[in-house]
């Protein structure tokens, strides 16, 4: 019978991705693929490594995917295919894994790409350091190779998520002969990665560049087709705005810059700006409070918040419309898993957020405000900061007196994740095609990791959430999982530990003559061996 269920389960997961991805992936026109030319894309904000193992902040995913190739990869239509990985056996009880690995890979050193490889990042790496590695591979028990081209991952209890994590994303591969026997956090090749990947790191220049040169000896026959791809670091939307029109950059991703440059630029006919190659990138924006402030920890407070932001006005007037409000922390693109009715809400409504801070004991004083709160906004860009100012206005109306903080990522990330110093944080996280891994990272009190980015960073604990979660890390039957998901989402739209905002309908603006961006559900992890300026 568990057989069954786990054979259920692996299909519904791809339904899943399906799903997410129905009337939203396709390729773009085809033609045939010119070899050269440079790409020039955007990175915002700077990197600050360039280890997807340490950090998955998007842009260092952006960059680190293309110097360095996954086990696997997947398709528009969610199925798996092959990368490093050339095929690969999954029990149907859902305990044993085994990958069989490509010949004659090496990595960009010359050395050869073998299973230890892979052994060695996952004990060695991505157990002990990743966020999110110790959550994928909770359950293993071993890790075996009995050759240097076979890996065999032997669980003790089937664990569902791990068949959406097995990309150079979520599982980032180390050289084990340039890692073993130094601490790996502080590594300096995690500055300089080297890879398996169709692009070699050349250089980084901090505040200006990094640049990758097309690796010659790439897996892939024929591939990559562009010489190479230059990542620049532009801090503000509009130098952005000006760097497309003057033609020093051809490609960036998850709004590159503001909404009214992005339609401009449209119409000139010279570039596409396209929501597509985000499938695998469900994504909610929230706002998230510091349980330990004397005033946000009371629910009322929380709630009241909730009730003074018009978010249908925030995404039209800040986001360009591309969004949705939240109304859940599940998105709407994982239609299995998101509850669409039966939760509590928090429409838009200032009187009954006066109300709800009156009864929390917090009446307006002589100065007409109630308290005073700092909020520390993502610092990602113009948006970002607009979103926070919008949210500072609907808060003073109500009167709580809010003050934004100004960071660099840097900055931001340690406060946030190791000083655990701050009053009230807006952010934004994807689910990927499956929810756990977003889930859990937001809500799950035993992910809380201090000095780990992207980890919890609430003092909210509730004993049936967490009971909840960890039932879904191993389920098997479909639609128990299901079932403790919109537990999860009954209960967080009632304490507000997060405050949903809206859902994010990211968007891509590049030159009219690429071709391969979105090939693929998830843009910013592929690895752009498939892309190229088509001829003119």
């Amino acid at each position: 019978m568990r057989e069954i269920e786990m054979s259920r389960l692996i299909q519904a997961l791809m339904v899943t991705a399906a799903l997410a991805m129905a009337g939203q992936a396709g390729a773009q026109q085809k033609d045939t693929p010119a070899y050269g030319g440079t790409l020039s894309a955007i990175v915002h904000p700077e990197p600050p490594i360039l280890s997807p193992l340490l950090n998955t902040a998007t842009p260092i995913v952006l960059v680190a995917t293309k110097i360095n190739d996954g086990l696997v990869d997947y398709a528009s239509d969610g199925t798996i295919v092959p990368k490093l990985a050339e095929s690969w056996d999954f029990s149907k009880d859902g305990l044993t894994l085994a990958f069989k690995l490509r010949k004659g890979v090496t990595w960009h050193d010359g050395e050869p790409f073998t299973a230890a490889d892979v052994k060695f990042s996952i004990e060695e790496g991505l157990l002990k350091y990743s966020s999110t590695g110790k959550r994928i591979f909770k359950t293993l028990a071993k890790v075996e190779t009995p050759d240097d081209y076979t890996v065999v991952l032997t669980l003790s209890q089937p664990t569902p998520v791990i068949y959406r994590n097995l990309n150079s994303q979520a599982l980032w591969l180390l050289p084990k002969h340039l890692y073993e026997g130094t601490d790996i956090r502080s590594n300096a090749w995690n500055a300089k990665p080297i890879g398996t990947g169709p692009f070699r790191f050349t250089e980084y220049v901090r505040g200006s560049h990094i640049a990758l040169d097309r690796n010659p000896n790439y897996w892939e026959a024929g591939k990559p087709y562009l010489d190479r791809i230059v990542f620049k670091v532009i801090p503000d939307a509009a130098g952005r705005a000006a760097a497309f029109e003057t033609g020093a950059v051809q490609f960036g991703q998850q709004h590159p810059i503001t909404f009214a440059d992005a339609e401009r630029l449209k119409k000139t006919g010279k570039f596409v700006v396209d929501t597509r190659g985000y499938e695998f990138s469900p994504t909610w924006f929230w706002l998230e409070p510091n349980h330990k402030n004397h005033y946000l920890q009371h629910l009322k407070v929380r709630q009241a918040i909730a009730h003074a932001i018009d978010r249908g006005l925030l995404l039209k007037t800040v986001w360009g419309g591309y969004g949705k409000p939240a109304i859940s922390p599940i998105p709407s693109a994982l239609k299995p898993f998101h509850l669409s009715e039966g939760l509590q809400q928090y429409p838009f409504d200032p009187k009954k957020a006066e109300q709800l801070l009156d009864e929390a004991g917090f009446p307006r004083k002589a100065d007409g405000f109630r308290f005073k709160l700092t909020h520390d906004f993502i610092p990602y860009g113009d948006d970002y900061r607009r979103t926070g100012e919008f949210v500072r206005q609907a808060l003073r109306r109500v009167g709580i007196d809010v003050t934004l903080g100004s960071q660099d990522l840097t900055t931001w990330l340690k406060s946030v994740f190791t000083d655990y110093n701050f009053d009230l944080i807006s952010s934004w996280g994807g689910s990927g095609a499956d929810p756990q891994m977003g889930i859990e990272t937001r809500f799950w009190s035993k992910a809380r990791q201090p000095g780990t980015a992207w980890t919890v960073v609430s003092e909210y604990k509730n004993d049936e959430l967490d009971a909840a979660l960890e039932d879904a890390q191993t389920q098997v039957d479909p639609q128990k999982r299901v079932e403790d998901y919109n537990t999860l989402q009954r209960i967080v739209q009632r304490d507000l530990p997060l405050i949903p905002l809206f859902e994010v309908d990211w968007f891509s603006v590049y030159d009219s003559r690429l071709r391969g961006l979105t090939d693929t559900p998830n843009q910013r992890a592929d690895n752009f061996a498939g892309v190229y300026f088509a001829s003119e």
